[in-house]
């Protein structure tokens, strides 16, 4: 089993900038792909970024440019950096993990932004 623990949500006004974090544990040898997705009320669960364990970075476009996704091996966490971020960018964000089939998920950040 792999544990994620999410931290470093909150309020934030639009323009402004926030950084996700995002810490596993357990049987995290083999991880593939570690990610963030993000749901807002009303709607399903999208896809913000992800990120291989060769460093390969894919987004959302409607983050392109204003978001990074990073991780740190040596500290086995990984970031989502969010600047510019505007008020359709408010949700509930996961951080996930994949290996093979498997999926790990941890249990969620409430990202608001509003004036």
């Amino acid at each position: 089993q792999v544990q994620l623990v999410e931290s470093g949500g909150g309020l934030v006004q639009p323009g402004g900038s926030l950084r996700l974090s995002c810490a596993a544990s357990g049987s995290i040898f083999s991880i593939n792909v570690k990610g963030w997705y993000r749901q807002s009320p009303g709607k399903g669960r999208e896809l913000v970024a992800t990120i291989t364990s060769g460093g390969a970075t894919n987004y959302a476009g409607s983050v392109k440019g204003r978001f990074t996704i990073s991780k740190d091996d040596a500290q086995n966490t990984f970031y989502l950096q969010m600047n510019s971020l505007k008020p359709e960018d408010t949700a509930v964000y996961y951080c996930c993990a994949f290996r093979g089939l498997s999926s790990y998920w941890g249990q969620g950040t409430q990202v608001t932004v509003s004036s």
